[in-house]
């Protein structure tokens, strides 16, 4: 019953030539029967999109109140569809984004006619991996069987294979690292360069040393900060000498590139004693948390204050959540992010999660600040931590005591003294000592 007023409605519009191609005659596209017939017959909606991908046609864009239709086409043929406007959905954010969907696909856009001219100016993006969100392909290492070249896996992420020296003169353990493998240690950079933090010196250590029966790291020096280049790898070497008469066992760690290899020779950037788990303390238990009597300390800042004093902390490395003081000692908890935390397990206790009880010492009363320089009495009392209540405490000179449990209170690290040092940037492009 409408079709008769339609058609005199249609007889008042004034048709225009179309500008965009089509497969139907300009002249029956024009009239007002032909608009007519639409209304009653069928559309054949699906027929035109098969032909329109046949001539070539791979983006289709829905001019109307909704996106019915980019639904139903979608299935009917392969292309990018996109709908101007959507239902219940903001006008301006909806075609923006249907422009911008085009524009990933190949459409030209005249920006400067969409957000007008003079309004804003294109900028080149940055070709390397942005700080927060990262697409690079994350391949774990996996450890091979390294049986036929005489080596032992040793089965860490940071410690690849093992050699025994023959004549008993200690045993050396091999690994690689670098960005592509270990690509949260990127997350660790002090003024703008990526430096191995300490704790992962010290998870190498204890790990070489339960291969050996010596999992105490009874004193650790890092003489040389290890710099991780943005390209390629360094080869890393921790050797553990023959057992003394106490059954210590002295143990330094090397590095050298490993794209000039031996050309390059071995830097040594840290040297210590390990010793036996005997008599060793676990520390105090952290079974009450918060403990009573204490105060909290906002938090919200402390990274950014680590960024203007230098110390880059990404992701992996932000874990303190909460900071508590009471009479000198500074309490914190500390977590991994999830993507972290998935791989705890492979680790004794995860550089990134060790690393970050130690950011709480900024809180301390006294000037604490800088990279761990000199440890003793590091032990491990539990592994594959994901989270830590953490107690820090100073004593005369700036040596800080550490006690860490994880959310039950049971003991998983404990640190009798750690001294931190601050970093110069000659330092780091030299690989002079610390001091």
């Amino acid at each position: 019953p409408m079709l008769d007023a339609f058609a005199e409605v249609l007889g008042q519009v004034e048709f225009r030539r179309p500008v965009v191609g089509m497969t139907v005659p300009v002249a029956e596209v024009c009239s007002a029967q032909y608009w007519v017939r639409q209304v009653r017959e069928p559309v054949r909606f699906a027929d035109m999109l098969t032909e329109l991908a046949a001539g070539g046609v791979t983006r289709f864009v829905e001019v109307g109140p909704d996106g019915v239709l980019t639904g139903l086409g979608s299935g009917v043929v392969d292309g990018v569809f996109v709908a101007a406007q959507r239902k219940g959905r903001p006008e301006v954010h909806t075609a923006l984004t249907a422009l911008s969907t085009l524009h990933t696909h190949g459409v030209p856009v005249d920006w400067s006619a969409v957000v007008g001219r003079g309004s804003g100016q294109a900028i080149e993006l940055p070709t390397y991996a942005f700080q927060r969100d990262r697409y690079w392909p994350r391949p774990r290492t996996a450890a091979g069987d390294v049986r036929g070249a005489g080596l032992v896996s040793v089965g860490h992420p940071l410690l690849g294979a093992a050699v025994e020296l023959a004549g008993g003169e200690g045993v050396v353990f091999t690994s690689r690292l670098s960005l592509a493998s270990q690509d949260w240690l990127a997350d660790h950079a002090v003024r703008g360069v990526v430096v191995v933090p300490g704790t992962a010196f010290v998870e190498l250590l204890v790990r070489a040393g339960d291969e050996v029966g010596c999992g105490v790291v009874e004193d650790l020096v890092l003489e040389r900060p290890l710099v991780l280049p943005e390209h390629g790898a360094v080869q890393v070497q921790v050797v553990v000498e023959a057992p003394e008469e106490s059954g210590r066992r002295a143990v330094s760690a090397y590095s050298r590139p490993e794209e000039t290899g031996a050309e390059a020779g071995w830097t040594r950037h840290a040297g210590g004693t390990l010793a036996s788990q005997a008599g060793v303390s676990v520390g105090a238990e952290l079974t009450v948390w918060p403990p009573a009597g204490v105060e909290p300390v906002p938090v919200d800042d402390l990274y950014d204050g680590l960024a203007e004093m230098g110390y880059g902390y990404g992701l992996a490395f932000q874990g303190v959540r909460a900071v508590w003081r009471r009479d000198g000692e500074v309490f914190a908890e500390v977590r991994l992010p999830d993507e972290a935390a998935e791989r705890a397990g492979e680790f004794g206790i995860h550089p990134a999660l060790f690393d970050a009880a130690l950011h709480a010492a900024v809180f301390l009363p006294g000037d604490v600040g800088g990279l761990p320089f000199s440890w003793s009495g590091v032990s491990l009392h539990a592994t594959g931590a994901r989270s830590l209540r953490v107690r820090l405490s100073e004593t005369d000179g700036g040596v800080l005591c550490l006690s860490a449990a994880d959310d039950t209170g049971a003991p998983v690290v404990s640190v009798g003294s750690l001294m931190l040092r601050s970093v110069c940037g000659e330092l780091l492009e030299s690989g002079g000592e610390q001091r």
